[in-house]
């Protein structure tokens, strides 16, 4: 169930934004009975705003209260920024971050290691460069991405 309300929701909410100039990063449903979270995470390349997270809120809260679209009685609906140190999922995120510097953990290892930090290259179709060192460059595809963050640096 948790699924395919996410789809919809994902759906309804890229409609608002894409109106409004932001993208949605996320959506998340967890929790059950009382305890239900529709977490959604937005941005923008200028930064997220309070206005924009009220925004978003009231423009998908409505719809999804008109269109019934979370069954099951009572949910809080929670939108926010991602952060920092936000996560990588889409090529597009990682096109819009070369450059920065990224945290990766893949599902399988290069040389002996899962976990990887270093400046993001490319990305080429699926490939991405990424230089985790002074001249030493890994490469690796997306599909083998199990985690992936900007890394915050001071």
């Amino acid at each position: 169930m948790a699924e395919g309300v996410v789809e919809k929701v994902t759906a309804i909410a890229e409609r608002v934004a894409a109106s409004e100039g932001l993208e949605i990063v996320e959506v998340d449903f967890k929790g059950s009975g009382r305890r239900r979270v529709l977490r959604i995470v937005i941005d923008k390349p200028s930064g997220v705003t309070h206005a924009d997270c009220e925004t978003i809120s009231q423009q998908v809260g409505t719809i999804l209260d008109i269109e019934d679209v979370v069954p099951g009685g009572s949910y809080q609906l929670e939108v926010s920024s991602p952060g920092v140190e936000r996560k990588l999922t889409k090529p597009k995120d990682f096109e819009r971050f070369t450059g920065r510097k990224i945290r990766v953990t893949l599902t399988e290892p290069i040389e002996q290691r899962s976990h990887w930090e270093g400046t993001l290259r490319e990305i080429s179709g699926d490939v991405i460069a990424l230089e985790a060192g002074a001249g030493k460059l890994i490469r690796f595809s997306l599909t083998q991405v199990k985690k992936a963050n900007l890394k915050f640096e001071w």
